[in-house]
């Protein structure tokens, strides 16, 4: 390493905020269990099935990869501001991956009705497009995401006409297949006529059943049309919305969030509660809604609750009656519940039922990630929770250890600005490279990363950073020692690390041994 004259070292609040911050290792291994399965080859869905391959149960793939592009999000604002290169291409292929067919076809079968809800209705003709009418369980997702990755990466890819193309491509009949074209503005404004046409309820998942928890993500991405475009949709649909439930209750009158109202009788469905409905509808609701989700969830966590092993947790599963999937044993009540205690900021029941799910929920390692493999079966042999579903497994609660309280409703109520995306940054890095702190103080004028080897193979880690340049005066340092300085326009000296400009960026290679990374800038 170099020795500069009078370096000033990172400073010692802005280090121990990093440190403090830096993801752990269980967290770090569900983030790279979800990058994983982002760069999984198209259609390869290994590690992701559950029982049923008909996607229509509350694990479908769909779930699976919003949820997943979900937690991707959170954690980047909120733990990894700083390191767009960890988040950016593997969210652009979740979105990729809800595109595919394979992840959508369901809605030809599902769209003919003739289920519990909607035998009213009679036989109905089988659609193939799964955005056009209904299916908010889909097109929410679809359209949240895309508005999210313009959000989080300030890059309007999805905006262009046609980027969000749901393509049949048939090879033995169909003519030719079809593609039905849309863009994230023209999936935006289909979704809300929808929504004002009926009345702000909500749109229905499968015809005839609208339920509370499949329109929360249309109501978040409404609000990212309105960071990005302007308008004040999001507040439209969310007054209509408490007008239009306020005939039904989204809470019942034992605090149990009401779930499905059926359009063609106009009545709620009168079921028991269910632990999923609780905590799924309240994980989400709590963007807009806070006051109402925490009023709420202490009669919740409450009732579902139940004691494990040295102080652990469980949750009691809601267990379908025989002919609605019995047989589909899996864990989303547990795993929605701890999503909810993580966004209402419970870390005691959180910190509880993680450590159920460590101790007796298939805790699993490979190569780094970190997750739970699916186990079937609903309980053991002292009648404890036994079962573990994917959706579970690989998502939910990996998006419970790397939420933070209140991740949600930050995210929806104090997005970023044009101010973020001028700060330093890390925008490239080595394949495999395990990022666990990525901040830059305003304060002090401080870029602090910190990072493990992690899968990286070369000879040194490779760093692109951008927003370097045009700032005063600089100094790197590599493990607490000065590796290379700058000005405003080049990198003045280097030492045993590698520095040079590339256009607008500063490329690094530092050595696999290194952990952090912090560049000060001279004070104003």
């Amino acid at each position: 390493m170099i020795q500069a004259e009078s370096p000033s070292p990172p400073p010692a609040r802005s280090a121990a905020r990093v440190n403090a911050e830096a993801l752990d290792d269980q967290q770090a291994g569900h983030l790279r269990r979800m990058l994983d399965l982002a760069e999984r080859l198209p259609d390869d869905w290994s590690g992701m099935m559950g029982r049923s391959s008909l996607q229509e149960d509350f694990g479908a793939l769909r779930f699976q990869l919003a949820y997943m592009a979900y937690a991707l999000a959170l954690t980047h604002v909120h733990r990894l501001p700083a390191a767009p290169a960890v988040f950016r291409a593997p969210f652009d292929r979740l979105i990729q991956k809800m595109l595919s067919h394979d992840v959508w076809t369901y809605w030809h079968y599902v769209s003919t009705g003739n289920g519990p809800f909607n035998k009213a209705l009679g036989e109905l003709p089988a659609e193939w497009n799964p955005v056009v009418k209904d299916n908010i369980m889909y097109s929410a997702y679809v359209q949240s995401t895309s508005l999210l990755y313009h959000h989080l990466f300030d890059d309007p890819k999805y905006a262009q006409p046609g980027a969000l193309s749901f393509k049949l491509q048939p090879l033995f009949w169909g003519n030719g297949g079809e593609t039905f074209a849309y863009d994230e503005k023209s999936l935006n404004e289909h979704i809300y006529w929808q929504m004002v046409e009926k009345g702000y309820l909500g749109i229905a998942c499968e015809p005839n059943c609208v339920f509370q928890i499949c329109n929360q993500p249309a109501i978040l991405a409404f609000r990212l049309h309105d960071i990005l475009y302007g308008g004040a949709t999001a507040t439209e649909v969310t007054e209509g919305y408490r007008r239009a439930w306020a005939e039904f209750g989204i809470v019942d009158e034992l605090g149990h969030f009401n779930i499905v109202v059926q359009e063609r009788e106009h009545a709620l469905v009168e079921r028991p509660p269910l632990a999923w409905g609780d905590f799924w509808l309240g994980s989400l609701m709590h963007a807009w809604n806070p006051d109402l989700v925490k009023a709420s969830y202490p009669a919740q966590i409450a009732h579902w609750i139940r004691p494990g092993p040295d102080g652990t947790a469980w949750i009691e599963p809601s267990i379908p009656p025989s002919g609605f999937g019995r047989e589909l044993t899996h864990a989303w009540d547990f795993g929605w519940a701890a999503v909810c205690a993580s966004e209402v900021g419970d870390a005691d029941h959180l910190g509880r039922m993680l450590g159920y799910a460590d101790r007796c929920l298939t805790p699993t390692w490979e190569d780094g990630a970190f997750y739970y493999r699916r186990r079937d079966g609903w309980f053991d042999d002292a009648r404890m929770l036994h079962a573990m579903d994917p959706h579970t497994g690989n998502v939910l609660l990996g998006y419970a250890r790397l939420n933070v309280p209140d991740g949600l409703h930050k995210l929806y109520a104090a997005p970023w600005t044009a101010e973020h995306f001028a700060e330093p940054a890390l925008i490239g890095m080595s394949d495999g490279l395990d990022v666990r702190a990525a901040r830059y103080d305003a304060d002090s004028r401080t870029l602090s990363l910190a990072f493990r080897k992690g899968r990286c193979r070369g000879e040194a880690i490779n760093l692109t950073l951008a927003n370097i340049w045009d700032r005063g005066c600089w100094t790197a340092f590599v493990d607490g020692e000065v590796a290379a300085e700058g000005d405003d326009d080049a990198v003045t000296r280097a030492g045993q690390i590698a520095a040079r400009r590339i256009d607008d960026t500063l490329a690094l290679a530092v050595p696999p041994r290194a952990q952090t990374l912090d560049i000060r800038w001279a004070a104003l």
